[in-house]
């Protein structure tokens, strides 16, 4: 069959060359990389076709890039790198392509969203990561983790500014991520019902999509706000309705077998929050929190209390059945808890030893043994996994030192009180349904960031920043119907 059949093009028309030229093109990568072994030839021709759609509709991209996200797996690359395919590499694609944009089009931008209280936090937090790689102690892995961070607030908070504006924007996003998620958890629910459920199946079942069960429950936790309320834009009973509501039931069997503690209280603690949110008890509620943890930090300080939680060596033991994992942890005989502990307590050394500047991002992992407590130590403590702190809090207080975690509080504390007051600001029911969703998301990550620290990560790291560009758009849309009349 000739090619001008299977496009629609004629032959001799400019855009049939080129359909032509890249489909030529595409089987000889494809076959070179298979004869030559070489997995990467294979690959260039879809990266040429992303490469020519972000110039065509980088919006196209953006949500592509959404879907791809809870799809993605994590692969090791050359010289102890690691990367998430499909998506990281559309992220990159897009930081270019928006840097490309914004140096065109700056005039173009509302300047009212650069002047924005979150938007100038996130700055302040931003300028302060780059103080500290500048004085870090491994620069070369601390520069890495700024540019990391560079794309990710360049992809989800600026470009997620700019494509999520509208009702049909936030229907888009919702959609494109929640389509894949179904479809990976429906499959891990399938192969964990061949094992029986049981506890410690859960992370073999988990390939290619998660890394671990804690990061799956906690992706299920934290999206499942955008799936219950994205029911409401749907008339009741209707086919979209349904297929929603099937996914809420599937997200919550999937966060229910994944037996992660911190993913079942996040969701307790959720319902909490909402009516906090509709109590305007946000700041009461921040500050009662404060006033908790500094209670809970002065009395572990007094006379080395803290040193009344040090485990027994030999009980603390990973367990087999999530009934017994349960009464480990009240009887600080659990593993996984007190190897966090361990962790903590090198952490409160570390930022001891540089309050200021900290150690540079992304460097807890390069020096925290050398502060380490040998009476905390579990049958785990080598770390062969390479994983961090388990509180990012402190992860960012000893990378970045106590001005780091400062600007990082103040950039989720302003996210957070002004999401409350941009709710009860929202008279439009479609809107307040994704301003809700988003608010929801980012405490819950905020949460969950207490036990874990994977903003780092695609898939928690990418709605975290979302969900604050998401108030801030609807914030701004606010002010604009006050000066102007609704619109």
């Amino acid at each position: 069959m000739k090619l001008s059949t299977l496009t629609g093009i004629p032959k001799d028309h400019p855009q049939g060359v080129l359909v032509a030229v890249f489909v030529a093109f595409s089987l000889l990568a494809i076959f070179a990389g298979l004869y030559l072994e070489m997995t990467w030839l294979t690959l260039l021709p879809a990266g040429l076709a992303m490469i020519w759609l972000a110039l065509v509709d980088v919006r196209k991209v953006f949500f592509l890039m959404m879907g791809c996200i809870p799809l993605s797996t994590e692969v090791s690359l050359p010289g102890g790198l690691a990367t998430d395919l499909p998506s990281e590499p559309l992220m990159w694609l897009l930081t270019l392509a928006g840097l490309a944009w914004f140096s065109r089009n700056w005039r173009q931008v509302d300047v009212r969203f650069f002047r924005h209280p979150i938007t100038l936090a996130l700055f302040a937090h931003l300028f302060w990561l780059t103080v500290c790689v500048a004085t870090s102690q491994n620069f070369l892995i601390s520069f890495k983790s700024l540019l990391a961070k560079g794309w990710y607030v360049v992809v989800f908070y600026f470009w997620a500014a700019r494509f999520l504006n509208t009702e049909r924007d936030f229907k888009a996003l919702m959609w494109w991520f929640f389509v894949p998620l179904f479809f990976a958890t429906l499959t891990v629910i399938w192969r964990h019902a061949g094992y029986g459920f049981s506890f410690e199946s859960i992370n073999g079942c988990l390939h290619p999509f998660f890394r671990n069960h804690v990061m799956y429950a906690c992706l299920l936790a934290i999206f499942l706000p955008f799936a219950w309320y994205g029911s409401y834009w749907y008339r009741r009973f209707s086919g979209a309705w349904w297929f929603l509501v099937l996914g809420v039931l599937v997200l919550l069997v999937g966060i229910y077998f994944a037996y992660t503690r911190a993913a079942y209280g996040a969701l307790v603690l959720a319902v909490g929050v909402y009516w906090v949110v509709r109590w305007r008890l946000m700041k009461a509620a921040l500050v009662a929190g404060a006033l908790g943890l500094a209670l809970f930090f002065t009395f572990l300080g007094t006379r080395d209390n803290w040193l009344l939680f040090a485990p027994d060596y030999e009980k603390t033991i990973s367990h087999q059945r999530f009934d017994r994992l349960l009464e480990a942890t009240t009887k600080l005989e659990d593993i996984s808890t007190m190897e966090r502990v361990y962790r903590w307590v090198a952490a409160t050394y570390m930022i001891q030893e540089r309050p200021l500047l900290g150690f540079g991002p992304a460097t807890f992992y390069t020096h925290y043994k050398n502060y380490t407590v040998t009476s905390f130590r579990t049958y785990v403590s080598d770390n062969p996994e390479r994983s961090s702190t388990h509180n990012y809090f402190l992860m960012v207080a000893v990378e970045q030192g106590l001005p780091g975690l400062f600007f990082f509080l103040l950039f989720c504390v302003v996210v957070m009180l002004k999401g409350e007051s941009v709710y009860h600001l929202t008279k439009e029911r479609s809107t307040r349904v994704a301003l809700l969703s988003a608010l929801l998301c980012f405490v819950l990550v905020n949460i969950l960031m207490l036990m874990n620290d994977f903003i780092e990560t695609d898939k928690i790291g990418s709605l975290f920043f979302i969900s604050a560009a998401i108030l801030v758009n609807i914030d701004l849309k606010n002010k604009k119907e006050d000066l102007l009349g609704p619109i």
